[in-house]
C-alpha cells in the first residue's frame, strides 16, 4: 500500500510539472528491477497511466528520435529537448514492457500486453511517426511488432496470453498488420534453424493464427481501432489486401517442417478457415504433398485439402487413386479421423468412369481389412462396398462367380502389391464378406447376408454410420425390447396334466 502511494505521488509531481521530469526513473527503475510481483504491478500501471496521459496530451517527440546525446546541441529548443527525453524514457518503458510479457507470472505478462495496446491504440491517434506526404500510414506498427514478438516466445507455451490478446483480433486493422508482423517473425526466426522444427515458436504462432475470423467481403470489414483521414486510400481497408497477407502468412508458416501433432492441427481447419481466404489455393499443394506423404492420420486429413483442389480448382496429381488405396490399412477402422476419410473416400469413388480394376482392388482390400475390424467399422462398411457394386455393376463378378477362391490360400488377389492394377482384384471373390456372414455380432452377419440378395438401386446412407461408435451399437443392443419367445404349443397345467391335478386334490394337506 505504502508502495502504491507513494507511486501515485510521483506519478501526480510528473504530470503535474515539467521540473520534476526526472522522477520518472522512480517509476522505471521499479519496473525494471527484480522487485516483488506487487510492485511490478504497480509500477505497470503508473507508467500506463503516465505515458497515456502524455501521448494524449502529444508531450512526446514526434518524428525520427534523435539520439540523447545529439538532442543536448544548441539546434534544439528547450521544448523539443523536453519532448526528446520523455520520449526515450517511454522507448525504456516499452522496451521493459516487452521483456514482462516472458514474466513467470500471468498477472505480469498480462498487464504487460494490456498497457502495450494500449499505448498502440494511442500511438495511432496521436501518431509519433510524422506525416511527410498524404497517404503515408501512421499506424504503429513497430510497436505492435513488439507485442507479436513478446507473444511468440521460444521456449514456452503462450497460449494463454494469446488467447487473452484475442480480443484486439477483432480489429480488422490489428489483425491485418498482427498478419504482417507474424510473417516478418517467421522468416527472422525460422531460417536459422536450418528447417529443424521448434515446438513451442511454432505451436505459438499456430494458436495466434488458427482462430483468425477473415472477413468474406469489403462491406464486412467496419471494426478498426482507429481510422486515419485518408483511410479509404490505404491497403488496410482492402480485403484483397487482407487476403494477400493473409496467404503470405499462412504459405510462410507452412513451408518449414512443423512438430507431427502440429499437421494434424493445421490440417483440421485448413477447408473451412484457411482455403477460402486465399486468393490462390493451389499454392498450398506443396504442403498437402508433403503432408500427404507423411503417411497414417496425416495422411488422411490432407485428403481434405486435396480434394477442394482437385476438385474446385482443377488441379491435376499424379498417382493420386495409387497413393490413396495405400492409406488403405489395418488403422483407418479404429482412427480418430474415420468418419471423415469414409466420407472422403465415397466421394473420390463416386465416378463411374473410374476403371473397374482400380474400384475392385478397393472393394477387395477394404473386406480384407474387415476381417479384423470392430463391428461398428463393419456395419459402416458392408453398406458402403455395397454402394461400390451399385456405381459400378461390372465389379459384381467379385459376387457371383461360383468357383472363386473360398479362403485366403486360393485367392489371388495380392495385398501387398501397391499398384491397383497389379493387385488381381478382379479374379479373386468377395469370400471375406461371406465370412463376416457367421460373424458373433447378429448385426454384422446380418448386414454382410445382404450380398446373397441382388441390390437395389437407390444407394445406402451412410451418413449416419460413419460416426457410429462402439457405445452407440452396445447402447442399442441393450435397449431392444425382447419379445417372449413361446415354448410350448399349450401352456403346461401340470406335470401329468389332468392326473396330476387329481393327485394333489386327493392328497391335499387340508
Amino acid at each position: 500500500m505504502a508502495r502504491s502511494a507513494a507511486l501515485a505521488a510521483c506519478l501526480e509531481a510528473v504530470l503535474g510539472s515539467r521540473s520534476n521530469a526526472n522522477r520518472v526513473f522512480e517509476i522505471l527503475e521499479l519496473l525494471a528491477g527484480q522487485e516483488e510481483e506487487e510492485d511490478i504491478l504497480c509500477a505497470g500501471r503508473a507508467c500506463s497511466r503516465l505515458f497515456g496521459a502524455l501521448l494524449e496530451r502529444r508531450e512526446l517527440f514526434v518524428g525520427p528520435l534523435p539520439a540523447e546525446e545529439a538532442s543536448l546541441a544548441d539546434n534544439y529548443s528547450a521544448e523539443d529537448k523536453y519532448r526528446i527525453w520523455m520520449r526515450h524514457r517511454y522507448k525504456e518503458c516499452v522496451d521493459c514492457l516487452a521483456e514482462l510479457m516472458g514474466h513467470d507470472a500471468f498477472q505480469v505478462k498480462e498487464l504487460s500486453l494490456c498497457t502495450l495496446m494500449k499505448f498502440v491504440e494511442l500511438e495511432a491517434r496521436y501518431p509519433l511517426i510524422k506525416v511527410e506526404w498524404k497517404g503515408s500510414l501512421t499506424f504503429p506498427r513497430d510497436l505492435l511488432k513488439v507485442v507479436v514478438d513478446g507473444l511468440l516466445p521460444l521456449n514456452e507455451d503462450a497460449s494463454l496470453l494469446i488467447s487473452r490478446f484475442q480480443e484486439y483480433m477483432e480489429y480488422d486493422d490489428i489483425r491485418y498488420f498482427v498478419i504482417r508482423a507474424v510473417t516478418e517473425s517467421i522468416g527472422q526466426v525460422m531460417q536459422k534453424t536450418k528447417e529443424r522444427p521448434l515446438p513451442f515458436y511454432q505451436q505459438n504462432v499456430f494458436s495466434l493464427i488458427s482462430p483468425i475470423n477473415m472477413p468474406n467481403k469489403d462491406s464486412d470489414m467496419v471494426k478498426f481501432l482507429v481510422k486515419q483521414d485518408n483511410w479509404e486510400e490505404l491497403k488496410v481497408s482492402k480485403l484483397q489486401a487482407h487476403k494477400q497477407a493473409f496467404e503470405k502468412m499462412w504459405l510462410s508458416f507452412l513451408k518449414h517442417k512443423l512438430p507431427a501433432g502440429l499437421y494434424k492441427k493445421v490440417l483440421v481447419i485448413l477447408h473451412d478457415s484457411i482455403l477460402p481466404y486465399m486468393n490462390e489455393p493451389t499454392l498450398m499443394i506443396d504442403f498437402l504433398t508433403l503432408a500427404y506423404g507423411i503417411g497414417g492420420a496425416i495422411s488422411l486429413l490432407a485428403l481434405n485439402g486435396l480434394f477442394i483442389l482437385i476438385h474446385q480448382h482443377n488441379l491435376e496429381y499424379p498417382d493420386f487413386y495409387k497413393k490413396l488405396y495405400s492409406l488403405l490399412d489395418p488403422s483407418v477402422y479404429h482412427v480418430k479421423y474415420r468418419a471423415r476419410f469414409f466420407h472422403l473416400l465415397d466421394l473420390f469413388l463416386s465416378s463411374s468412369h473410374l476403371p473397374a480394376y482400380l474400384v475392385a482392388a478397393f472393394i477387395k482390400r477394404l473386406s480384407r481389412l474387415a476381417l479384423t475390424a470392430p463391428p461398428e467399422a463393419l456395419l459402416m462398411v458392408i453398406p458402403f462396398i455395397c454402394n461400390l457394386f451399385r456405381r459400378h455393376p461390372s465389379c459384381k463378378v467379385l459376387v457371383h462367380r461360383p468357383n472363386g477362391p473360398e479362403d485366403i490360400s486360393e485367392d489371388p488377389y495380392i495385398m501387398e502389391e501397391e499398384e491397383p492394377s497389379k493387385s488381381k482384384a478382379l479374379e479373386s471373390s468377395l469370400w471375406e464378406i461371406q465370412t463376416l456372414q457367421s460373424h458373433y455380432h447378429p448385426e454384422v452377419a446380418k448386414a454382410a447376408a445382404i450380398l446373397n440378395q441382388s441390390l437395389s438401386e437407390m444407394e445406402d446412407d451412410i451418413s449416419g454410420l460413419l460416426e457410429l461408435s462402439a457405445y452407440e451399437l452396445f447402447d442399442k443392443e441393450v435397449k431392444k425390447k425382447v419379445t417372449d419367445v413361446p415354448l410350448e404349443f399349450e401352456q403346461v397345467r401340470g406335470l401329468f396334466g389332468k392326473k396330476n391335478d387329481v393327485f394333489a386334490e386327493h392328497f391335499s394337506l387340508d
